[in-house]
């Protein structure tokens, strides 16, 4: 089991002292930093001064009930994630107190000592990854609210004004009265605005393949990785390449839009950054896996261990459909996403 965090604090509220003491030196021993308090009143006291991570909470005290004391903490706005603590006989209060947000309970039974690091530790992990995920959802709205402003963006400056050019365009054939007696002028002004409809077309499907990438069929993940290879070339910025050796089905379509929004991440992270002319993208079964790679042969970086936004959310994607994603870079040799999806026999 992995270790705790080291700044985990856990603050054990109970009024049998020799208890308490045991409980703290139990603690401390796996590591824990432990504060105690033998009373409600003391418990108040401490937190309005002190953070913890953890409570243990003897339900029973003798100034204040267990639960009145997580009320009183909610009132004065000094709440904390706790655990309960009852003696043998009270379980169905404890579950109760559970109801009320305990993260779990312990009773004070012989093997009670024996579990509380367990317990414990199993609570501060738990309380960790809610963390890591509340904190992933607010990146993951922020990159949303700034999707849909660029969204906004380019259809105003872009097809927004090729709409207008083309309307004015329009007009101006229209209001050219020697263009009906000139075939070949006719012939050149609308192979112009033909032109500029033809733009605006391709600005249309490419904001819409950012909304809706394809439509989940048989093969639809492949189609769509096919066309996102081809419009990343058609940027002129790099030139990118899709394979796949032999057709792959998936059949849920939340796997595939996540597998495709995770190559679409890496293709946009590879254009902003690598500086690099090419780029491939792969999907293929390997030892029983499907795997999705992404490759470039730009710059590259030196180490991964403070990762973007881009890379939490690609990992988010990943671990939701229970892919493993793996980064490979060294400076000056590009860059490679590695996603593994386990198949079904």
């Amino acid at each position: 089991m992995a270790a705790a965090p080291v700044s985990a604090t856990v603050f054990v509220v109970d009024d049998d002292e020799g208890l308490s003491r045991l409980i703290q030196k139990t603690l401390q021993r796996e590591g824990f930093t432990v504060a105690a308090a033998l009373s409600g009143r003391e418990a108040v006291a401490w937190l309005q001064k002190n953070r913890a991570d953890l409570m243990l909470l003897d339900l029973k005290l003798h100034d204040i009930q267990g639960k009145d004391l997580i009320n009183q903490l909610a009132n004065v706005q000094h709440s904390v994630p706790f655990i309960v603590i009852t003696g043998q006989g009270d379980e169905r209060v404890a579950v109760e107190m559970m109801r009320c947000g305990a993260l779990d309970y312990l009773v004070k039974d012989v093997d009670f000592l024996q579990f509380i690091p367990q317990v414990v530790r199993r609570a501060i992990e738990q309380l960790e990854k809610d963390k890591q995920l509340l904190q992933l959802q607010k990146q993951v709205l922020e990159i949303s609210e700034r999707e849909q402003r660029r969204i906004g963006q380019d259809l105003h400056d872009g097809l927004g004004q090729q709409l207008t050019a083309i309307e004015l365009m329009c007009h101006a054939v229209k209001s050219n009265p020697s263009l009906t007696t000139n075939p070949e002028k006719l012939e050149k002004a609308l192979d112009n605005l033909s032109l500029h409809i033809r733009s605006a077309i391709t600005q249309t499907r490419t904001l819409a393949h950012g909304l809706a990438p394809f439509k989940v069929e048989s093969g639809g993940l492949e189609t769509a990785l096919a066309e996102l290879a081809r419009t990343t070339s058609a940027s002129g910025q790099i030139t990118c390449q899709f394979e796949c050796p032999s057709p792959v089905a998936l059949s849920a379509p939340e796997t595939a839009t996540h597998l495709y929004r995770i190559a679409q991440e890496a293709v946009n992270n590879a254009l902003k950054h690598s500086k690099a002319k090419r780029l491939k993208i792969e999907l293929l079964r390997q030892n029983g896996n499907l795997r999705l790679q992404i490759s470039d042969n730009g710059a590259g970086f030196a180490s991964a261990s403070d990762p973007g936004v881009g890379l939490r959310v690609m990992n988010h994607r990943a671990a939701v459909i229970g892919a493993e994603l793996r980064v490979e870079s060294k400076p000056r040799k590009g860059v490679t996403v590695t996603c593994d999806l386990p198949l079904p026999d």
